[in-house]
């Protein structure tokens, strides 16, 4: 769905640009007083002052909005999810409450194990219409553009399954949102195959990544590369091969200890390195040099009680900073973007504006996107959120409560019930 709209009276404060703001330019906001933002056919077709008869608020085939003055932001992005599962794992997030680490439970047969368990046990319709609730909460907070990885089947038949909801969601003409696919196959080692990490290997590298090349199921592929889980090796043989058959590479790096993630990123010049916890100053470096976008979970950090990752630092070494939720069953059960923007400012030493830039038109680089979403300019789509005040800097001040009053998506309003 697109429309034509006219939003005046805003307070508009957008990044610029159609790539990654790195370093200090994350803090650089384009701010316009009682601004104007024309939307046609979806797309932003003017920016900028009013124009003159516009007070009039008539203009032939479009709807007229007005703001009251309130701030007006691009779209928010959140670039790493996994919002297509099965069951829940609220027992395991009570053991972590009793002392348990994440990695304890995963070896023991619970974490990751647990939901493709669950998963493999769930139709298509059982899963789209669940993930289907999980992006209409998204909306509502401002989302409108959602990444989605697979690594709930590690099978053929329920990684496929995956990724075919997303396929469907993102085809439907009512949707509120836009999804981009990603296939973590690698996401664990699934029980068939233990012992035989190499052997799984060669079977996502020989069937699966061409499988779903053919059918256009994912852009990107990922791999979570931690120790006890997949190797520097084997993630560098598994990630090769992926750039080869024509995938943009992404990692789950040093989460848990510093392996080497966030330097191997750099090598393999992936779009982005995310969690990095535990990234190492060599490894933030190459990323800064390599123009890694480093994605930050805070919310992850939060649920399990670990130190979050050196956001401050990474933007003074010039890196580009996303900032995601990390939705997902296990680890972080929580999409919430007004969290995720409290933690990232008050945690990781980021300022308003530049968790604005994170998860706007850094989290649309961080999804290669950023020519056509993530700021408010001309030849963009028309992904807007509108807050409830007239000041951006009450994001992070509204602490996990949502100040997001309207979402729009190309041109199309939704007006939110908080």
């Amino acid at each position: 769905m697109k429309e034509n709209l006219i939003i005046f009276n805003a307070r508009i404060a957008t990044p610029l640009g159609s790539s990654a703001r790195e370093g200090k330019e994350m803090s650089w906001l384009h701010i316009i007083e009682r601004g104007t933002i024309e939307i046609t056919n979806g797309t932003i077709t003017y920016v900028g002052p009013p124009r003159s008869g516009e007070e009039a608020g008539f203009r032939w085939g479009y709807y007229w909005y007005d703001a009251q003055g309130r701030c007006v932001l691009p779209g928010f992005v959140d670039s790493h999810t996994h919002f297509v599962f099965g069951g829940e794992r609220s027992e395991e997030f009570s053991r972590r409450l009793k002392g348990e680490s994440y990695m304890s439970i995963m070896q023991s047969g619970g974490g990751i194990a647990s939901t493709v368990k669950a998963t493999r046990e769930q139709t298509f319709d059982q899963l789209r219409v669940r993930a289907e609730k999980f992006l209409k909460k998204m909306t509502t907070m401002g989302v409108t553009t959602v990444e989605g990885k697979s690594g709930y089947g590690l099978d053929k038949e329920t990684e496929l399954l995956q990724l075919r909801v997303m396929k469907s969601l993102n085809n439907d003409e009512k949707r509120q949102l836009d999804i981009v696919s990603t296939f973590l196959g690698t996401h664990a080692l699934p029980e068939e195959y233990t012992g035989r990490a190499d052997e799984y290997i060669d079977f996502l590298i020989k069937e699966m990544l061409p499988l779903i090349r053919r059918e256009r199921l994912a852009e990107c592929c990922d791999v979570f590369c931690e120790d006890g889980v997949f190797s520097i090796q084997q993630s560098r043989r598994l990630l090769t091969a992926a750039k080869k058959q024509g995938f943009i590479l992404k990692l789950h790096a040093d989460e848990m200890v510093s392996l080497g993630g966030a330097e191997l990123a750099a090598e393999l010049h992936a779009l982005s390195a995310d969690h990095l916890l535990q990234a190492s100053d060599e490894g933030i470096r190459r990323m800064a040099q390599s123009h890694v976008v480093a994605t930050l979970l805070p919310l992850t950090a939060f649920a399990l009680k670990e130190s979050y990752a050196r956001g401050r630092d990474m933007i003074n070494a010039g890196c580009a900073v996303a900032l995601a939720t990390d939705l997902n069953p296990g680890s972080c059960f929580s999409g919430s973007i007004p969290l995720t923007i409290a933690l990232a400012c008050i945690y990781m030493g980021l300022t308003v504006e530049e968790a604005i830039t994170a998860l706007t038109l850094n989290g649309a680089a961080a999804l290669n996107r950023a020519e056509s979403i993530g700021s408010i300019e001309v030849g963009k789509k028309g992904d807007l959120v509108i807050l409830n005040s007239d000041k951006y800097t009450i994001l992070p001040y509204y602490i996990g409560i949502n100040c997001v009053d309207v979402t729009i998506k190309e041109g199309v309003l939704y007006i939110n019930n908080h």
